[in-house]
C-alpha cells in the first residue's frame, strides 16, 4: 500500500514558527507531527510514501530520509490550487490500494482493518458538535456515503472528515481527479478531494465511513498546545514525578535526556527538546523546542522555537526560531 501526504501549505496560522520550518516538523511531545502520523501506519504494509511539499519542502525530505526506511519520493507543488492537484502529481507512479492523509491532524483508529477491507473507499469521521467549519460525509439508509460536504451550512449532519482516506484502487481517485480538473469543478476557489470523491460516488463507487476514536488538530497555536497535552497524557510521558537534582518534575512531561536543566518547575504538560538550557524558571502547558534558552521566567500557554532565547517573561508567548524576548541571556 502505498501512502499519500500533501503537505504543501505554508501552514500561516502557526506564524511565526512557520517561516522557518514547515508545519509538519513542529514538534509535539517529543517528536514532530509528521512522525506521530507516520508512526500511526505502524502494522500496515506500507510500500511507499508519496509525499507533495513546497514551502520548505527540504527540510521534510531530510527528515523522513533521515528517521524512515520506507521508500519515498517526493512531488513539489508550485502552485496552491487545492487536495486534488496535490494528489494529481502522483498520478504517474501510484497505483493499487493508497492512502491519503492531511498532516493537519493525528488520529487514533484501527487501521489494520483496512487490510481486509471491501469498500472501494473509505472516510475516516468524527462525530463532533459543530460540524460548520469541517467537510462531513452524508450517509444513506444503506449505510454508504451518498456525497461529501465541504463546510455546510447547517447542523444536522455531524461526522466530520478528519483528513484520512483509504482508496482501493488508486487509478479511480486519479481518473476522479482528471474529471474534477476538466470540469473545473471547485468549492470557495480550490479543487477539494471531496468533489473528487463525490465524483467517484457518483459513478457508482462504494464509500463507507470508518469512525476514529482520537482527532487531535495541530493547526493552530492554541491547538497544538492541546494536542500536546492530550499526547503527555496518552503514552508521551518521559518523566516521574518528583525532584531531579535542583529542579522539580511535575508530569506528564515530555523532557529530552540532553536538556540542561536547574532550579526550575517542569509540568504538568510541558515538552522540553534537546538541546534546551533551562535556568530559574517554571514552565508548564509549553513546548520548548531544540536548543532554545529560558531562564528567569514563568511560561504557560506558549511555544518556544528552536534557538530562542526568552528571558524575564511572565506571560504567553510565541516566539519563532532563533528569536529573542527580554534581555540577554548568559552562555
Amino acid at each position: 500500500m502505498q501512502v499519500i501526504i500533501p503537505m504543501a501549505g505554508y501552514g500561516k496560522r502557526l506564524r511565526p514558527h512557520t517561516y522557518s520550518r514547515p508545519k509538519p516538523l513542529l514538534n509535539v511531545a517529543g517528536t514532530p507531527v509528521l512522525g506521530h502520523v507516520l508512526n500511526s501506519f505502524s502494522g500496515l504494509d506500507i510500500s511507499e510514501l508519496l509525499c507533495i511539499t513546497g514551502h520548505l519542502g527540504e527540510q521534510i525530505e531530510a527528515y523522513v530520509r533521515d528517521n524512515y526506511a520506507i521508500p519515498a519520493r517526493f512531488f513539489v507543488q508550485q502552485e496552491l490550487n487545492g487536495q486534488s492537484p496535490a494528489v494529481y502529481l502522483c498520478r504517474d507512479v501510484v497505483s493499487g490500494p493508497v492512502l491519503v492523509v492531511f498532516v493537519d491532524t493525528i488520529i487514533q483508529a484501527d487501521l489494520l482493518q483496512l487490510k481486509q477491507e471491501t469498500a472501494d473507499v473509505v472516510t475516516f469521521v468524527k462525530e463532533v458538535e459543530d460540524p460548520r467549519r469541517f467537510g462531513v460525509a452524508e450517509v444513506g439508509s444503506h449505510g454508504w456515503v451518498t456525497r461529501l460536504v465541504e463546510k455546510p451550512d447547517s447542523m444536522e449532519n455531524n461526522l466530520a472528515i478528519v483528513g484520512f482516506y483509504y482508496v482501493r484502487e488508486a487509478a479511480d481517485l486519479i481518473g476522479a481527479i482528471e474529471s474534477q480538473l476538466a470540469q473545473d469543478i471547485q468549492t470557495k476557489g480550490e479543487y477539494y478531494l471531496a468533489d473528487a470523491f463525490n465524483i467517484m460516488i457518483q459513478g457508482g463507487a462504494k464509500m463507507r465511513v470508518a469512525k476514529v476514536d482520537v482527532w487531535e488538530d495541530c493547526g493552530k497555536p492554541e491547538t497544538v498546545l492541546a494536542t500536546n497535552r492530550f499526547l503527555l497524557e496518552n503514552g508521551h510521558d518521559t518523566g516521574g514525578e518528583g525532584a531531579r537534582e535542583d529542579w522539580i518534575v511535575l508530569p506528564p512531561v515530555n523532557i529530552h535526556p540532553s536538556a540542561d536543566i536547574e532550579r526550575a518547575i517542569i509540568g504538568p504538560h510541558a515538552t522540553i527538546a534537546a538541546g534546551c538550557r533551562i535556568r530559574d524558571a517554571i514552565i508548564r502547558d509549553s513546548i520548548v523546542e531544540e536548543g532554545a534558552q529560558v531562564e528567569n521566567a514563568l511560561l504557560q500557554g506558549s511555544l518556544i522555537g528552536q534557538r530562542a532565547s526568552v528571558s524575564g517573561s511572565f506571560t504567553p508567548l510565541n516566539v519563532g526560531d532563533s528569536s529573542a524576548v527580554g534581555s540577554h541571556l548568559g552562555g
